[in-house]
């Protein structure tokens, strides 16, 4: 009987450690338990930027239909989205208020160069994953290289330099000017815009920039109308697209017009512009909403049985594009999910595919994203394909 007794309490000496030690790593991770995985999201609902919003939006609908589908090795996703209106210190705010109170363990999708360069050190200090950092593509994400970022955004430079490659050699485009937002994003689509007509001897014949602020572009389109040219880019947020594009119709300003594929949702510009924004081109980094690819097919149907009321749209669809690689991650990690587990299982992944840019993660090289294509925006705001996916990063 001694000896049997010795042997239960040594058992439950062992299965208590287990369960100490387990309870302990569980808590340990920061925003995982063993039935949830908290996520948090930063972006415009309101102000000069609140078309953005519907990117957030976009992936709360992708999370519903995940978590519906038993979520991920157990777990479901509880998913936190804040407004920051555009602005970094709201930003920076609410980074604090997840990682001090909510205690997050991602985000995926935040909106915004300058919200986002408010708290990318402290997300990295803190070991918070974030997928598709800025939903942008400047190098701020991968130079220095960082960890826990996993950018999933073509860079701008090389979609300025790709998308200027398109007008000279398609459409025999010269004479080109610029128009952009003084800050990281619209000076690194300048940059790219720059470095090809550097390279071909062409004429950049005007480079305008605004403030986010500014909400009188008269001047700046009249330096535009005087520079002669023949097409202009624009590296801008929506409401000055809309200011842009109005001015100009005012003095009968009407060049061939191209942008990013931050101002890619055919029918909301369409709305804001009150029709000006037919025969823009524009790339692309997702599919368009009335495409058959059947996960499209799939996210529809989910949009329908969810979230009815949203207008489904490219800005909506591309929260769920900046979405679906984090769930992949998510399974690849299996039931053991710390940042850095996430971290290795985000760097297998090789030209991985849902609705986006194939994805590729290395250790070395975490900018996923490296492809887009052209399209044009018809006057019912759908968007006419004009090219394949190409890839435009080496």
């Amino acid at each position: 009987m001694k000896g049997k007794a010795m042997f239960v309490l040594l058992s439950s000496l062992i299965l208590g450690v287990f369960i100490v030690t387990t309870g302990a790593w569980a808590q340990a991770v920061r925003g995982v338990t063993d039935t949830e995985i908290l996520v948090g999201q930063t972006g415009p609902q309101t102000g000069p930027a609140a078309l953005w919003g519907a990117v957030a939006r976009g992936t709360g609908l992708y999370f519903k239909g995940i978590n519906d589908e038993g979520g991920i090795h157990g777990r479901k996703i509880k998913y936190f989205l804040r407004d920051d209106s555009y602005s970094p210190a709201k930003t920076k705010a609410i980074g604090k208020e997840f990682v001090e109170q909510i205690g997050i363990f991602s985000t995926v999708g935040c909106v915004g160069v300058g919200p986002g360069m408010t708290v990318r050190d402290y997300y990295t200090e803190n070991k918070v994953i974030m997928v598709s950092m800025g939903c942008s593509g400047v190098t701020n994400w991968i130079q220095p290289f960082q960890k826990y970022i996993f950018p999933i955004y073509p860079l701008y430079i090389d979609e300025g330099y790709a998308l200027i490659r398109y007008f000279h050699e398609n459409m025999k485009i010269t004479k080109i000017a610029m128009f952009y937002q003084n800050d990281d994003y619209g000076k690194q689509g300048l940059e790219g815009v720059e470095r090809y007509v550097k390279e071909k001897n062409l004429q950049l014949v005007a480079s305008v920039s605004a403030e986010v602020t500014d909400r009188d572009l008269s001047s700046h389109v009249l330096k535009l109308k005087a520079s002669g040219a023949e097409a202009v880019v624009m590296w801008a947020m929506p409401t000055h697209g809309a200011l842009l594009l109005g001015e100009s119709a005012k003095i009968g300003f009407k060049p061939q017009w191209g942008t990013s594929s931050t101002l890619s949702d055919g029918v909301a510009m369409m709305g804001v512009t009150k029709g000006l924004w037919a025969g823009m081109i524009h790339s692309n980094f997702g599919e368009t909403p009335d495409s058959n690819h059947p996960l499209m097919v799939k996210y529809r149907a989910w949009h329908q049985k969810y979230e009815p009321k949203e207008r489904w749209s490219t800005f909506y669809i591309a929260g769920i594009v900046f979405a679906e690689p984090f769930v992949e991650g998510l399974k690849r990690t299996g039931k053991n999910l710390t940042p850095d587990t996430f971290v290795k299982a985000m760097e297998t992944m090789k030209d991985w595919q849902g609705i986006g840019p194939p994805i590729t993660f290395i250790p070395t090289d975490h900018q996923g994203g490296k492809h887009v294509f052209f399209g044009q925006v018809q006057p019912d705001g759908s968007i006419k394909r004009l090219s394949e996916w190409t890839r435009i990063t080496k």
